[in-house]
Order: structure tokens, then sequence, then C-alpha cells
């Protein structure tokens, strides 16, 4: 009898084994960051970044969940939002393979960048990094922010108890009501509603992003130099300094009336699903994201008129006027 028991104890270790078992990924073709092709002209590129806290700390950053890289392009009047997997696989600095979101809290925001740059063939450097409050502040700064729902995501959020108070009118079913920033920010967070997980949040993200910038197209030259002036004060990390996000603010400003255009990587295929470390991660064919991200930054559905001209701003000097950027090297 005691014997029969053993053998079942060893079968059903082994077939626990067999069935949760790590799949090895396969090895990551990454492209040497001094071998990285010249920007294309016109085009800036800038990630934005949301670490998994409420209140983040400098010497101990969550995982970076929110990964999105904001490009804005003068030269073709665009402006183009690229979400990235948070569970994402990369060759990490230290060559190991692991998934994208631990990059920044283990080797720096910097190194991040570095690592985006080398598995998508752009280059990045310039980074602000957000914590939740940081962004719910943003939007509630902004006024808050206009999302359409479905009914799965209505049932979501209505068990997930936010304040009665937190959209107008109070969340009932499916529609568009106008959600202060603590229900934004569960919003983009949700995964469990509306099936494809993580695919999902990063279009939550997305279009929260992309509805407040159409939010920017009625803005005055006050109202920008404003807003950049309160992103400032709610950054946690950013390697920006005052006269780069001067600029970045410029440009911002100049594109407010173009129209958005977004991206993610992985797309559909170009991605397979593995347990690699005891964990669900996201296996990318990481030559097609490139080739997609390529397409995506130079060949465009929009055209730049030749002959229309971007609005500027002569004295927009007076953003030297920011007040504090304590926050900024």
């Amino acid at each position: 009898m005691k014997r029969i028991f053993s053998l079942l104890v060893v079968f059903c270790l082994l077939f626990s084994t067999v069935s949760f078992a790590d799949t090895q990924p396969k090895p990551i073709e990454i492209i040497p960051y001094d071998e990285l092709p010249p920007l294309v002209e016109g085009q800036s590129h800038y990630l934005m970044l949301c670490v998994d806290q409420w209140h983040g700390k400098t010497w101990n950053l969550g995982d970076t969940d929110g990964i999105i890289i904001v490009t804005l392009d003068e030269r073709a009047h665009r402006v183009m939002l690229t979400s990235i997997i948070r569970d994402a696989l990369v060759q990490r600095p230290d060559g190991v393979i692991g998934r994208i979101n631990y990059i920044a809290k283990k080797f720096g925001p910097e190194e991040l960048c570095k690592t985006i740059s080398q598995h998508l063939g752009i280059r990045l450097e310039k980074y602000i990094l957000f914590d939740f409050s940081q962004i719910q502040d943003i939007i509630d700064y902004m006024g808050g922010v206009d999302i359409t729902i479905n009914s799965e995501e209505a049932s979501y959020l209505r068990r997930y108890a936010i304040h009665k108070n937190a959209t107008t009118p109070a969340l009932r079913s499916s529609g568009t009501y106008h959600f202060n920033g603590h229900a934004a920010v569960i919003y983009m967070r949700m995964r469990k509603a509306g099936g494809h997980g993580d695919f999902t949040r990063t279009k939550r993200a997305r279009t929260v992003l992309s509805t407040l910038a159409d939010q920017c197209r009625t803005f005055t030259f006050e109202d920008a130099r404003a807003l950049v002036n309160s992103i400032a004060e709610h950054t946690t990390l950013t390697n920006l300094n005052a006269d780069e996000m001067m600029n970045a603010a410029q440009i911002a400003f100049g594109l407010r009336n173009c129209t958005i255009e977004e991206l993610r990587i992985p797309p559909d295929n170009a991605v397979h699903p593995i347990t690699y470390v005891g964990m669900a991660a996201q296996e990318l064919d990481w030559p097609v994201c490139r080739s997609v991200m390529s397409d995506y930054l130079v060949n465009s559905f929009l055209v730049l008129d030749p002959d229309a001209e971007l609005e500027t701003i002569d004295d927009f000097d007076e953003f030297s006027d920011f007040g504090s950027f304590s926050n900024f090297d």
C-alpha cells in the first residue's frame, strides 16, 4: 500500500512539473546601440513611464507597468503613441532574458530607454516617470477626462467601489462618463474586464492619453505653459532638463490640432504567450516589431502638405518663466 501511495505521489509531482514547467524563450536578436539608425528627420521620441505604485520612490521604483513612447513629428505633422506590453520578454542590460517592466527597477530608466532602442531599432533617450498619484493629479488638473466604457468595464468599476462622485453622471452601465483622475487611473489599470488582459490595458492607457490630447486642441499659449508646470511638479524621475522640456512643449503646442495615431507593440502576428521564471510572459518576434515600428514612423496615412506651415509661437521664449523645476536635472 505504501509503495502504491509513493508511486502516486511521484506521478503527481512529475505531472505538476510537466504542466507548470517554464518554457525556455528563444534567443533575442537586438541591434547594438552604436549601430542604431539615426533619428527620422523632424521626429522626437519621449518615453512615458508609470510605476505600479501610488507613491513612487526614486530609490525603490516599482515595476514600470505603463510604457508608452510619445513621438512628435514636426516634419510630417504627426503625434504618435506607441504602447509596449508590460510582460514582453527582452534581453536585459546584463544579457539575461526577462520582462521589460523590471528593467527600470533593477537597472534604471536610462537603461530601459537603451533596451527599448535596441529592440525596436529607434534612438530613445529621454523619459518621464510617474506614479499613479501623479497621473491622477495631472488628469484632475486638466479637469478630468471623458471615457466611453462598455457594460463589462462598468460592472468591474462598480465592484471596485470607486467613489460615487468619481464619474459624472454616477456610474451605472455602458456609456460615456466624465472621469476624475482617480477613476481614470483605475480604468487604465483594469486587466480583468473585456478580455485580452494586458493587451486591453495598454489600449485603455492609449485611449486616455489620446483623449487628454484631444482636450488640448483648444489650449491657449498660457494653458500650455500651465500644463507643463503641472507635469513638472508631478514627476517622480526624468532626464529632461528645463530647456528640453520647453522645446518638447513648443513642438507639442504646434501639433495640438493633428490626428493622433496609435500603435501597440507587439502587433497580433508577433507575440506568443509563455510561462517563464514562474510568471506569465509574452515572447515577441522582435524583427517583426522593428519592421512594424519602422513602417509606422516613416510611412503614414497622413501626408504633410509641403506648402503647409506648422503653427509656431513667436513669443515662445515666455516658456522660460516656468517657476520650479526641482524634478529636472
